[in-house]
This record gives C-alpha cells, sequence and structure tokens, in this order.
C-alpha cells in the first residue's frame, strides 16, 4: 500500500486545522509511565497555544499526573473526504495551571469559547470533582496531512 502524498502543514494550515478541531488526546508523563485522555481544548491561533478544562476525581490517575507537573503531549486528527485525507497536528510542551487570581480577560475569553468537554460524563457529584484551567504553550508543533490514492480506498 503505497501513499499518494504525504506533507508537512504551513503554519496557516496548521493554524487552521488546530482551530477547527476541538477534540485531541492528552498525553502526560511521569517517569517510565504514560497516561492518555480524549479531550477537548480551545486554541488561540494568534499566540498558538491550547486551552483546556480538565475535570477530575478525588482519587482519579488523571489528577495525580497533574500534581506531578507532568510533560504533555497533544495529539488532535481527522480523517476527510471518505478516507482519502487524514490530518494530525502533535503539540508537545508542559500544562501551565491558570489559578482563578491569575484570569484575564483573554482567559476568559478563551475559555468562553472553547467547547464544554464532550468527555464530560461523572457518577461523582460535582462537589468531588477537581475543575482546573489550564494553558499548553507548546515548544513544538507539528502538522501533517496525508493524502491516499483513490485505488487504494476501493
Amino acid at each position: 500500500m503505497s501513499l499518494a502524498e504525504e506533507t508537512e502543514m504551513t503554519a496557516d494550515e496548521l493554524d487552521a486545522f488546530l482551530g477547527r478541531c476541538e477534540t485531541g488526546v492528552l498525553s502526560l508523563a511521569r517517569d517510565d509511565e504514560p497516561y492518555s485522555i480524549p479531550i477537548s481544548y480551545g486554541y488561540n491561533a494568534d499566540e498558538r497555544v491550547f486551552y483546556l478544562r480538565l475535570v477530575s476525581t478525588p482519587e482519579s490517575e488523571k489528577r495525580s499526573y497533574l500534581a506531578s507537573s507532568p510533560r504533555a503531549r497533544l495529539v488532535v486528527y481527522e480523517e476527510t473526504d471518505g478516507g482519502m485525507t487524514y490530518r494530525s497536528a502533535v503539540a508537545t510542551g508542559s500544562l501551565v495551571e491558570i489559578s482563578p487570581d491569575e484570569l484575564t480577560v483573554d482567559h476568559i475569553e478563551q475559555y468562553g469559547e472553547a467547547k464544554r468537554p464532550l468527555f464530560e460524563i461523572w457518577a461523582n457529584s460535582k462537589p468531588d470533582l477537581n475543575i482546573r484551567l489550564y494553558e499548553l504553550d507548546p515548544e513544538e508543533v507539528s502538522g501533517r496531512r496525508t493524502e491516499l490514492e483513490p485505488e487504494l480506498i476501493e
């Protein structure tokens, strides 16, 4: 199976893609143990910063990873044109928690534009949930587009 074309996205294509997509997989690393979760995010193309609202329960693995200031990698992907085109982007860096005292008008606008997490179904009552705001100001962002030859789909 050969690929017709695989190319790196330009900065403008990458910004448009990340702004259009609203979900991805966030992976956190601590020592030798990875942890990955599906998330919703907001994206500011001018600053190239991701905005995340992460919810956890008291006993959750997510909460223990977030408390350890882990390295983070966000993977965003989509399939279009009936499986003919694939796009993916990877952003790598550290999560920075934004405390309520540090919220600016810009933060509030960014979090306000971000979609509510699509993966927010909790058995716990709201007082047991820990809702924290984070920014991912990536050290590196890359993206690629892969287009398959039409005969490979049939």
